[in-house]
């Protein structure tokens, strides 16, 4: 059995995500243009994780009554592991957006519409590249090894170079958008778009926004083939990665101020894209199954987040006695 996906649970999949964005849209509007605090964001992650889990809930159910017990054992690991893989790795991605708004001193109250644009840009986006990448297994068996190959490669480089700082400055797409269009220098509210003198200007917000897109794109190079490592499922990785973008948004706002207390989360996560390409490597010659593969980066994730946490106690009052 390939794919347990039909037109009617891609549907309705489909409508469910288009129902939960425009709840978030609605309250955008209505609560208008807010510094979102750390106890909002903790709930809204709450909030996320508790319908991704009761989704996973749903769709055991579903399948043990259509084929047995045995797949939906099966495929409901799959799709928390693919959760799990995709959750953790998008932590990258908000230490990414932290630089970005930092770099471009984007008002705390503007963030959120930012970001939740970003995310349905996001989801466009990645729901092509899962197509993209099920044909192309589905065709080429041996991409898998060149997935593995790459995540490979992207954790030892990720590990070698974590404490690097990206140069936003020497970004390409900045570079361009700078050279080719018309910018404002000041921020115009939450508007992307200014008409000043007849013309249409771009503002500071469509820059981040854009900026936004092209690194969560980066990051779905490495996110997307890690959980086809997991499942050859279309429809699981579809799902999985789709709700784990879902929470990105409270995820980003929970650890924006916290950022520094993670510092050595990047390390666990190159171990993790390292562990996940020798899986797919080694796929003809050892299989790793789901239920170990998701015990081996629960417990990295684990301990990378507890090492961050012990080492920050310990230097900070070092830290304050140099004060």
């Amino acid at each position: 059995m390939e794919s347990i996906g039909t037109p009617v649970l891609y549907l309705g999949f489909t409508l469910l995500v288009i129902v939960l964005l425009a709840i978030d849209f609605v309250m955008l509007k209505t609560q208008g243009s807010h510094r979102v605090s750390v106890k909002e964001a903790a709930t809204w992650s709450v909030v996320w994780i508790a319908i991704s889990l009761t989704f996973c809930a749903w769709f055991w159910w579903y399948l043990d009554g259509l084929f047995g017990r045995e797949v939906a054992n099966e495929k409901a690991l799959e799709y928390l592991t693919g959760y799990l893989i995709e959750k953790s790795l998008a932590v990258d991605n908000v230490f990414v957006w932290i630089t970005l708004f930092s770099f471009f001193a984007v008002p705390a109250a503007f963030q959120k519409r930012v970001l939740l644009y970003g995310v349905l840009g996001a989801i466009v986006m990645r729901a092509g590249l899962i197509y993209i990448g099920a044909l192309l297994l589905a065709q080429f068996h041996w991409i898998l090894y060149v997935f593995g190959f790459f995540l490979l490669l992207t954790g030892v480089k990720m590990l070698v170079f974590s404490a690097h700082e990206p140069d936003l400055e020497k970004n390409p797409i900045l570079r361009w958008m700078r050279g080719h269009m018309k910018i404002t220098s000041e921020y115009h509210r939450e508007s992307f778009f200014v008409f000043k003198e007849g013309m249409r200007y771009a503002t500071p917000m469509f820059v981040v926004l854009v900026l936004v897109e092209a690194t969560d794109l980066i990051f779905a190079m490495d996110s997307i083939p890690a959980i086809f490592a997991v499942t050859g499922d279309p429809f699981i990785v579809f799902t999985s990665n789709i709700f784990a973008i879902l929470g990105l948004r409270a995820m980003y706002f929970l650890l924006a101020d916290m950022a520094e207390r993670f510092h050595l989360l990047k390390y666990g996560l190159a171990i993790i894209l390292m562990f996940i390409g020798a899986k797919m490597l080694l796929l003809d010659v050892y299989k790793i199954s789901t239920g170990i593969a998701l015990g081996i980066v629960g417990l990295i994730l684990l301990l990378s987040v507890a090492a961050s946490l012990v080492t920050s106690r310990r230097s900070g009052p070092k830290a304050e006695d140099k004060h």
